[in-house]
């Protein structure tokens, strides 16, 4: 017993325990084609879904054609190209630790983001620290290249251990040889990467309204809504992308995940506003989020009210102060059923259930399958008194673990060499080294240095096959299909080859996103906003993308990577609410509508989504900044100028 009790102890104490049972730390934050999950509730491989909270050991496959996105709170972003393998390991405060079997990762280590970060593949280890830029590619053979775009990163092997500085690129073969080159030319991967890069620093106008714990989120809430300023709850948030009829936890699907229901939103948009902060329904705005105020950010699988009879199960969003009942502690504004019992008047009396078609009802069978089936309502079911509060009480299992009812082709799904790694056997055999002299395959003993063979120009790359971004809206039945015949896949041996020089070939565009609402937040006027666009242009000081694998016209050994500079808001625009509001803004509503309303089913099918084009023209005044060298400001000099929820216009 007493060993028991210092076990436990132990537990406690431990740096970052806490963190890593923590569900809200990474997300899939973006999908393109048939990739897949492996979790421990589902047990087999099953198609991924956008907004699916990650824990570690998942395992992700992306076949070819496909491509995802990990976003990892605090500022790392991972992307995963064609057939490629990637476990994670753990993730704790002070480290992230995953494993690469195969394919192609691009890990972006934001500044004042992660201390290490440790990537293992078959034959080698590779170590990344913070302010960092690294893609690294495994072939089947085992052979691995570790490019370095900006900071540094080691690279251990049987053989040894080395350093990589910016601008070069470490091959490592199937023998164990090591060779260094400069970095070639960017590619088609790399570009798409860039781009994808430059949208985390976009996100300027919704920094000024959400704490700083949810800045990374900001660029979503730009390109898919605005703000709006409300009379009880100060300036909200409010989507621009919904259909009609649409209400908060509609569209996604409830999910059993490490012993809960978690809420899997398809909105490209949904991580923040579901997890975070209450929903408000508002005249002349509609639904609006509501973020959580500084000091009180908790993430939570959902904040609803639930009530379930032994057919069906019904939930609605709460609103701001209501109290979440939940499996576990969510802040200071939730009980923990565990302990406690649900107070049925408090759920009976939520705000939201006299809002019309707020409140989701579904049969217990659409519940578990997510395929939907009709139930039939007479009434809202939160005013009866035959019904129990709380969430459903129903048996998990692995249907109800599928973040997406979506099948797989058997061709699609991870080859055998993917199925049989064991997560657990990797932890083991792998130790994580934060130590720069230490060694992962030697441990407890300095790595020795590795022995490589120098080269003066770079050496080409043989990546998987990639989609192209698409530049116009998506087909319907399959949003995120790649376009055109994908060329055949080249022999596995090792991941790079001399090649003829190339023409060059055109830096892939990016994702058409919703407009981007800039500059402060305005009351609404009598019509809708007119569209501003402007054409797309190539950076300030960006070179034409070349293809990886052609000539150079010089060579580069210093680092090629620019850090995207932010766009700042003229002064007068970031220093507060406007000095002669418009028409007067519409408060919440507190009258019952006449009928309120109830849904009686959920789409639970991703649907996609109208996107329009983000950029705008300039503000008039607004100067842009010049691109340079120079790294941006810290965060807390970019994120200072912030507006107080409850700050009204003069």
């Amino acid at each position: 017993m007493s060993f028991l009790r210092a076990a436990i102890l132990f537990l406690a104490l431990l740096p970052g325990a806490a963190f890593a049972a923590e569900l809200g730390s990474a997300r899939i934050s973006l999908i393109q084609g048939d990739v897949q999950i492996y979790t421990a509730d589902t047990q087999d491989w099953v198609a991924a879904a956008i907004n699916m909270p990650l824990r570690e050991g998942d395992r992700l496959w992306v076949p070819e054609g496909a491509r995802t996105e990990v976003q990892i709170q605090g500022g790392v972003y991972i992307r995963l190209g064609a057939a490629s393998a990637f476990d994670i390991l753990a993730l704790q405060e002070e480290f992230y630790q995953f494993y690469l079997n195969g394919g192609h990762v691009y890990i972006n280590n934001r500044k004042g983001g992660i201390d290490h970060i440790q990537v293992d593949t078959p034959q080698s280890s590779v170590g990344c620290y913070d302010n960092s830029l690294v893609m690294i590619d495994v072939a089947e053979s085992g052979a691995t290249d570790v490019a370095v775009l900006k900071g540094y990163a080691s690279a251990e092997t049987g053989s040894g251990k080395t350093r990589v500085e910016a601008g070069n690129e470490l091959h490592v073969g199937s023998d164990l040889t090591a060779e260094l080159s400069p970095l070639a030319p960017p590619d088609e991967w790399e570009n798409w990467n860039r781009e994808r890069d430059k949208k985390l620093v976009a996100g300027n106008r919704s920094l000024r309204y959400i704490p700083e714990e949810l800045d990374d989120y900001a660029y979503e809430l730009d390109d898919y809504g605005k703000w709006v300023y409300v009379t009880d709850y100060g300036y909200c948030w409010t989507p621009l992308t919904v259909s009609v009829g649409w209400a908060p936890y509609r569209n996604g699907r409830w999910v059993w995940i490490n012993g809960d229901y978690v809420w899997i939103a398809y909105e490209p948009w949904g991580w923040v506003p579901h997890h975070y902060g209450r929903w408000a329904f508002v005249v002349n705005f509609g639904w609006c989020w509501v973020p959580p105020p500084a000091g009180g950010i908790f993430w939570s699988p959902g904040y609803v009210g639930w009530v379930h009879t032994p057919t069906s199960v019904a939930w609605v969003p709460l609103a701001p102060g209501e109290i979440f009942y939940g499996r576990g502690y969510y802040g200071p504004a939730s009980v923990n059923i565990i302990n406690v019992t649900i107070n049925k008047t408090v759920v009976r009396n939520y705000r939201n259930v006299s809002v019309r078609n707020a409140v989701t009802v579904v049969s217990n069978n659409t519940f578990i399958s997510g395929r939907k089936e009709p139930v039939r309502v007479k009434e809202n079911p939160f005013r009866v008194t035959n019904v129990n509060v709380g969430p459903p009480v129903i048996k998990p299992t692995r249907e109800l673990a599928r973040p997406v009812v979506r099948n797989i082709p058997a061709a699609r799904k991870p080859p055998e060499r993917v199925r049989r790694v064991s997560v657990d056997e990797i932890k083991r055999e792998r130790a994580v080294v934060r130590e720069e002299k230490g060694s992962v395959f030697k441990p407890g003993r300095p790595g020795a240095e590795m022995p490589v063979k120098k080269r003066g120009e770079p050496q080409s790359v043989i990546r998987g096959q990639h989609p192209p971004v698409p530049e116009t809206k998506p087909a319907k039945k399959s949003p995120f299909a790649p376009r055109g015949k994908q060329p055949p896949a080249r022999a596995p041996e090792t991941i790079r080859e001399r090649q003829k020089p190339q023409p060059a070939q055109p830096g892939p565009r990016g994702e058409q996103q919703p407009e981007i609402i800039r500059g402060r937040p305005t009351p609404p006027s009598a019509g809708p906003e007119p569209r501003q666009e402007r054409p797309e242009s190539v950076a300030p000081g960006q070179s034409t993308p070349q293809p990886r694998g052609g000539p150079p016209a010089k060579m580069q050994h210093e680092p090629r990577w620019q850090e995207p500079t932010p766009t700042r808001k003229p002064e007068a625009q970031r220093k507060g609410p406007p000095s002669q509001p418009g028409p007067r803004k519409a408060a919440p509503s507190t009258e019952t509508p006449q009928q309120p309303g109830v849904q009686q089913s959920a789409p639970l099918t991703e649907t996609p989504t109208k996107q329009h084009s983000p950029q705008v023209p300039p503000q008039a005044g607004e100067k842009r900044p010049a691109s340079t060298p120079q790294e941006p400001a810290e965060r807390s000099e970019r994120y200072k100028e912030r507006v107080p929820m409850k700050q009204k216009p003069e």
